[in-house]
């Protein structure tokens, strides 16, 4: 097996017309990981990956799948990767199981269809047409099609998109053990969760760009939140001074307090709250230790204006 990673991309450019989709990318997938690829719409995530899968040409810059071209070695790479697209691609009238059958006869070593399907709920479903399927059952039939093969590299583009909540698991219960089974994954979602259980590493893209990556823990950080719920307009000067520095204290909505430490929160800092209120002679209600999770990173590095 080569060295290379999973997936390298090196200054990638890509224009539609006047509109640069993704603007000197450079990026890293490792093998044997799930790495999640995040950005708000139309951030270039998605053109990435499809020039990564070889549907489409760079502008510039070079990307390596597996060490290899994904245009000029299509051919090779055909049989060690697995793409999984949110629509299209599966004849209408194919049967699930005949589809999943067919697709694995073009593989020396497949996973038995009928294993997945029942692995992804489909097996009362095996014998109906792709048309008659759900939304949900479509995208899980899409999965395990893009999986039946044992790829060593999989491109995953939304894939629990329109899943109830025990369909979502069961695919993410796959998705965990195709990573412990040696896949490297590529992931695109939008639901943050799923990107902070799956993932080994995080890359944030935005504009076309990087803008952060690492793994989940490395960009949530160890930062603490305590929230509480007092009377309201509570001055919380004099608390300040008596947390550690870079602290933050607010109040929004009204009785509602959010104190920040970056250095997350110890038995001290709980004692220290909870003695300024008692000070106010206030009682703080709904007392509750958070920590940063993703999507507050997320929308910190990209902004919570909505986007088209």
């Amino acid at each position: 097996m080569s060295d290379a990673p999973a997936v390298e991309i090196s200054g990638l450019v890509k224009s539609y017309g006047r509109t640069k989709a993704v603007a000197g990318l450079s990026m890293r997938a490792e093998r044997g990981q799930v790495t999640a690829v995040l950005g708000p719409n139309g951030a270039g995530k998605t053109t990435t990956v499809e020039i990564c899968e070889g549907y489409r040409r760079a502008d510039a810059g070079t990307v390596r799948a597996l060490g290899l071209d994904p245009v000029r070695d299509a051919r090779e790479l055909r049989s060690r990767v697995g793409v999984m697209l949110q629509s299209g691609g599966i004849p209408t009238t194919a049967r699930a199981a005949d589809y999943l059958k067919v697709m694995a006869s073009f593989y020396t070593c497949p996973l038995q269809p009928a294993m997945l399907l029942d692995r992804l709920g489909l097996t009362d479903s095996a014998r109906t047409p792709f048309r008659r399927l759900s939304g949900g059952q479509q995208q899980r039939l899409s999965l395990a099609a893009a999986i039946v093969g044992r790829p060593e590299l999989i491109f995953l583009d939304e894939p629990t998109t329109g899943l109830d909540p025990q369909a979502r698991r069961a695919t993410w219960d796959l998705i965990a053990d195709l990573r412990r089974s040696g896949a490297s994954i590529i992931l695109t979602t939008h639901y943050l969760e799923e990107a902070e259980r799956l993932a080994d590493r995080v890359v944030i893209v935005d504009q076309g760009a990087l803008v952060a990556e690492g793994s989940p823990a490395e960009l949530t950080g160890s930062a603490g939140q305590l929230r509480f719920a007092a009377e309201p307009a509570l001055d919380t000067s004099g608390l300040l001074t008596a947390l550690p520095p870079d602290s933050l204290a607010k109040e929004g909505p009204a009785g509602q307090y959010l104190i920040e430490l970056p250095a997350g929160i110890d038995p001290q800092i709980l004692a220290t709250v909870t003695a300024w209120c008692a000070e106010q002679g206030v009682l703080a209600k709904d007392l509750r230790i958070e920590t940063r999770t993703l999507e507050d990173v997320f929308l910190e590095l990209t902004g919570r204006e909505l986007r088209a």
